[in-house]
């Protein structure tokens, strides 16, 4: 068995999500506390006690996402579960990085308070939207897009998230007309996101450069298990700029779709999903049928989850 650990981005989150976790276990208690710490902001009570509408700012999404997921991780290192590769969507990578051995955890919760800042707030002010289309290649969602540009409005795609589904970014304007044309070219659904930056393109250059100055600041470690770069889906290397990588990641799509034909190439047939949602284990089922594939959001998942695991062991 070869396991890969996955970490949802944006848009997971729920209010309420991973509080029967934290008021299970110790060591989620102490995650969310020293995260809360360093992050000048109470981690839990923005989860549990918050609206929906303050939970999805981005610069508290990302923290609250984050300190879910790393909680989670504690509970299976406890358990002895490792994994042989880690890969995040988006912000996911800051927990997989922390976990791969890259950035200490410190580093990392305070690399995402000011990313989820400057993503948030260093924004051109049109109103911006994101939809996932379904169901037509990537090569045809790139073309319509080109088009649409072409016509002066801003629309690019952000996110490959599998063969069948890529998520396109821009100015409302552009969402629109391309949900419309793409329809028309045999899109089979066309969803509107509840993230609202232009997340993952050029219009996010002011907050890459704002954030370059803050990675510039943190001395990346040699990591000890393979991470996934959402950049290219290749694995990080020991040579890598870890500081010109991570802040191109903002304006840069997400090969998330490379990410999951390498973890085949690799060998991975276990995967698990840790952090609230269930999208990245949604997209593996979609292109690999006979994988292993489970989500940990809740106590009961997790109880399951570890008991899955050792009988496949």
């Amino acid at each position: 068995m070869k396991i890969a650990f996955m970490f949802p981005g944006q848009g997971a989150q729920t209010v309420g999500m991973g509080k029967d976790l934290y008021e299970h276990y110790e060591e989620v208690r102490k995650v969310y506390e020293e995260a809360s710490k360093i992050a000048g902001k109470d981690i839990a009570k923005l989860t549990f006690e918050s609206s929906l509408e303050e939970l999805s700012k981005t610069e508290n999404a990302q923290l609250a996402i984050a300190t879910m997921s790393i909680g989670i991780l504690e509970l299976l290192k406890k358990e002895n579960i490792v994994a042989d590769i880690a890969v995040g969507l988006s912000l996911g990578e800051y927990p997989a990085l922390m976990y791969g051995g890259y950035i200490r955890f410190e580093d990392g919760i305070n690399l995402l308070r000011h990313r989820g800042y400057f993503m948030g707030n260093l924004v051109p002010k049109e109103k911006y939207a994101m939809a996932a289309i379904i169901g037509l290649e990537s090569s045809k969602i790139e073309e319509v897009c080109a088009k649409i540009r072409e016509e002066g409005v801003f629309v690019v795609p952000a996110n490959y998230n599998y063969s069948a589904q890529t998520v396109i970014s821009g100015e409302e304007e552009g969402i629109e007309k391309a949900i419309e044309m793409l329809k028309e070219s045999g899109a089979k659904k066309a969803i509107k996101l509840q993230t609202s930056g232009p997340f993952h393109t050029s219009k996010l250059e002011e907050a890459r450069k704002a954030y370059k100055k803050e990675l510039e600041k943190v001395s990346f470690q040699e990591g000890n298990i393979k991470v996934i770069k959402n950049l290219d889906g290749t694995i990080y290397k020991a040579s890598d700029d870890m500081q010109e990588i991570l802040a191109n990641h903002i304006v840069s799509p997400v090969r998330f779709d490379k990410a999951i034909k390498l973890m085949e190439e690799e060998g991975i047939d276990t995967f698990v999903e840790i952090g609230p949602g269930k999208a990245l284990s949604g997209f593996i089922k979609k292109e690999k049928k006979d994988a292993n594939v489970f989500n940990i959001d809740n106590i009961e998942n997790l109880t399951k989850v570890i008991e899955a695991l050792k009988q496949l062991q």
